[in-house]
């Protein structure tokens, strides 16, 4: 099959993310196929089938499929440099993505394993919720970088965190359409502070960029995505599956529901070890904003976000604590990784910062 594509509305380079370098026959074949290297996406078909037939130790740190998914989603987001738009709902394209989720999403049901909850009421889908996150036994990148951490590290951190700080929020607000009523508003209610209340400067995205400014990094939208490996990019890449499926809405308020249950006391913690190593509040900041924002939107988005998603529909009770069970696990084998590589005292990146 020959596509063709008109030349308008390709993403411009203010908004849109610079090409990564493909890791791997499926991201060649990809950006071949977008860039219009090629025209006929069978490269592109025979790449994903030649790689899902070969054994991966895991999928979700597999580098080329984990790259390939991140260029896919993209294109629902800010797009792609020089990539035309009307990629984003090509069915080639879609066909491919899909065979890389079922194996992503097989893999994390494998892994990731939670009891269905036997009481639907809101509060106590919400206390199970906690009790996942208290009882959550991963390695604390927090408690390291509050002791031990150097500005060597703390770079690395913000590198790593930037794939997905760089658009905070944008996956969990794909569910907005897909929920009614008080999980709706619930949704809404978060996301909008996320998203500054109504100030752009005051948006998280914005004072993450702020942040790596501070650290003498580059804040350009998808910079570092080079420099991180599929561990990192696993995490957000599974956001945007959960936000981009209407089946997975379950999973996608789980896992927003775990993502600030488990992010006000770390993010103190980050903050604190950033002033123990003499950085001002230009950096800062978006640690310190966490701190007061997220111990209120655990409770949203525990009660009234996840909670009254499964009175609403009690079927979802399922997913909705399996996806906070899976943010769970994607950050603490993402924290396994970072913190093996500095317990080691080598980089836990790909490519040096310069």
């Amino acid at each position: 099959m020959t596509v063709q594509l008109s030349p308008a509305h390709v993403a411009g380079p203010q908004s849109s993310m610079p090409l990564p370098t493909p890791r791997g026959p499926v991201g060649e074949a990809l950006l071949r196929l977008l860039t219009g290297a090629v025209t006929d996406p069978a490269a592109l078909h025979d790449a994903v089938a030649a790689t899902l037939a070969a054994p991966a130790g895991s999928w979700l740190e597999h580098d080329d499929v984990q790259v390939a998914l991140t260029c896919m989603y993209e294109l629902h987001y800010r797009g792609l440099d020089g990539v035309d738009d009307d990629w984003e709902w090509q069915p080639d394209v879609l066909a491919a993505r899909a065979a890389l989720e079922r194996v992503v999403e097989s893999e994390l049901r494998e892994r990731v394993t939670v009891a269905v909850p036997q009481e639907t009421s809101a509060a106590a889908v919400a206390a199970a919720l906690f009790a996942l996150a208290s009882s959550d036994d991963g390695p604390s990148m927090s408690r390291w970088i509050a002791r031990r951490a150097q500005r060597e590290h703390l770079a690395e951190l913000l590198v790593h965190r930037s794939v997905y700080q760089l658009k905070e929020a944008d996956p969990h607000t794909w569910a907005v359409p897909r929920l009614g009523g008080a999980p709706k508003v619930a949704l809404v209610e978060i996301q909008s502070d996320e998203y500054g209340a109504g100030d752009p400067e005051r948006q998280h995205a914005a004072l993450f960029a702020q942040a790596m400014r501070g650290l003498g990094l580059d804040d350009t939208y998808g910079r570092y995505v080079d420099h991180v490996p599929a561990i990192t990019l696993a995490h957000p890449n599974v956001m945007s599956m959960f936000g981009l499926h209407r089946r997975l809405r379950g999973a996608i308020a789980g896992h927003l529901a775990a993502f600030e249950m488990t992010s006000s006391v770390p993010n103190r913690l980050y903050g604190n070890g950033m002033r123990r190593v003499g950085l001002g509040a230009d950096v800062t900041e978006y640690f310190d904003e966490h701190v007061e924002a997220d111990a209120v939107h655990e409770q949203i988005a525990g009660r009234d976000l996840a909670g009254r998603l499964v009175e609403q529909d009690p079927t979802l009770g399922a997913d909705v604590v399996w996806g906070a069970a899976a943010c769970l696990a994607l950050d603490g084998w993402w924290a396994g990784h970072v913190l093996g590589c500095w317990e080691a005292d080598a980089s836990s990146l790909r490519l040096a910062l310069t």
